[in-house]
């Protein structure tokens, strides 16, 4: 169980006998879609989770998962347009509404604005494509059918690989963030973000309220995917959000799309998660295609920390069997993945965390170790671990709450809360005693151990120590 997963929660899934089978399954983030409701709506189910998390005694991650800006047609009077090839329609708000061709209502000023002859507009996920001929001086904007098919009231619209100056959090977001927070959500993922400037938004709303959780930046724009460096310096998490990315990219781009962002997290140690109709045909039927298996074994093995399901788990008919089919998917990709994994040395302009976390996996492989056991505040060090993919457990030693949550996303940790008892041991003295109390470990079985600790001092200066222990 290297390979983390995540599980969205709904009417098939929202009972606690449901969320614990769903744990013991092996999810271990349950992603709430706060696109379908606000916080009132979830407070029995956060509340069934903690009650599962006691009873299973381990940590279980809650994902607040922000709508973000979505932006829809209006109400068709109609109800539908039969759409055909080189069909011409008007797009606008319904004050400057034209009789002279059909009519699709739209109020979004800052899109509209934003509109240039030679654009590309996508409606119902890609299902029909439009291209901007005009912006005419009424306000409206007029298009031209790429493709055959039919428009409904209030279909999703996207202008791919277009930027535009759409907050990502919008008042709703921002009320729901605040919501969340207060009643105990470990993570939050933030929607169609395009720049840096959009994490540190919802960072500053997390630091008013005076918690501590990791950011999920969900990549489904290209502009998102452009800026991606300069996000990954602010984002804690990344999400592969294939849905509203395959819209924005030609399809046949997006699996090199997703490999180049997989590779990207990995080298800076940010864990990413892998989404959007994974095992969807799981949905109706008690079993995935061939095509969506192979799909998640590749995910795990381009190097992905966490895979998802949406509707799957959320409204399906199969939603624990779903699971379990996922893990017996990636527990085989795992042993691929390590059969022919090298430990290679990190380049030369990395940092010392980065050498520590390569000499520790080293020594682990060396050593025929039975695990790396990180102590760490943050979880900095065990993420670099990870990022080695070491074929031994990886225990991450914190008396941080919140870094125990957000360790539920990276690829191979096991997060141990420190008991509050031992915080007086230095860190390596809390690693070694956690080895010698641990029924995981058989005398004479050794780990590597990973800590931070002057001499002589109990104040932690970040990780300096690696060190081969026996039981």
């Amino acid at each position: 169980m290297k390979t983390k997963i995540v599980a969205t929660i709904g009417p098939a899934s929202n009972t606690k006998e449901k969320l614990k089978a769903l744990a013991e399954a092996g999810v271990s983030v349950f992603r709430l879609n706060f696109s379908h409701g606000g916080a009132s709506d979830f407070v029995n189910i956060i509340g069934y989770i903690r009650d599962v998390e006691k009873e299973l005694n381990r940590p279980i991650t809650i994902m607040q998962d922000l709508s973000g800006p979505k932006i829809r047609l209006g109400v068709i009077p109609e109800k539908s347009i039969q759409v055909t090839k080189g069909m011409r329609l008007l797009l606008g708000p319904e004050a400057s509404r034209s009789n002279e061709l059909p009519y699709l209502p739209f109020d979004h000023q800052v899109i509209l604005e934003s509109l240039e002859p030679g654009d590309r507009m996508v409606l119902a996920d890609g299902g029909l494509q439009f291209i901007v001929q005009e912006r005419r001086p009424d306000g409206l904007a007029l298009l031209v059918a790429d493709n055959d098919g039919i428009v409904t009231s209030r279909k999703g619209l996207a202008l791919p690989g277009k930027s535009t100056k759409v907050r990502a959090l919008t008042e709703k977001d921002i009320k729901d963030l605040r919501d969340g927070l207060k009643l105990g959500v470990d993570a939050v993922a933030i929607s169609y973000v395009q720049t840096a400037d959009d994490v540190r938004e919802a960072k500053e709303i997390i630091a008013e309220s005076g918690r501590k959780v990791p950011i999920v930046v969900k990549l489904e724009r290209q502009a998102a995917v452009d800026n991606l460096q300069e996000i990954l310096k602010e984002t804690d998490i990344v999400m592969v959000a294939r849905g509203d990315l395959g819209v924005e990219c030609p399809l046949p781009k997006l699996p090199a799309l997703q490999k180049h962002i997989i590779k990207a997290c990995n080298e800076v140690s940010k864990p990413v998660i892998v989404a959007t109709q994974m095992l969807l045909s799981m949905v109706n039927n008690p079993a995935p295609t061939r095509a969506e298996t192979t799909d998640v074994a590749n995910a795990v093995l381009d190097g992905a920390d966490c895979v998802m399901m949406s509707e799957e788990t959320a409204m399906g008919n199969f939603p624990v069997e779903t699971v379990q089919y996922m893990r017996k998917i990636t527990t085989e990709a795992e042993k691929m993945f390590l059969e022919y994994r090298k430990l290679e040395e990190p380049d030369k302009n990395k940092g010392i965390p980065e050498f520590l976390a390569y000499s520790a996996c080293l020594l682990a492989d060396k050593a025929k170790a039975k695990a790396i056991v990180s102590h760490s505040l943050s979880g900095g060090s065990a993420r670099q671990v990870s990022s080695r993919r070491p074929p031994q457990e990886i225990y991450a030693l914190t008396p941080d709450a919140s870094t125990i949550k957000a360790l539920n996303f990276v690829w191979g940790v096991k997060p141990v809360h420190v008991d509050q008892d031992n915080l007086k041991k230095t860190h390596l003295e809390r690693a070694e005693n956690f080895i010698e109390l641990s029924p995981d470990f058989k005398d004479n079985e050794c780990a590597v151990i990973t800590a931070g600790q002057i001499k002589d001092s109990e104040t932690p200066r970040g990780t300096n120590l690696v060190k081969i222990f026996w039981k």
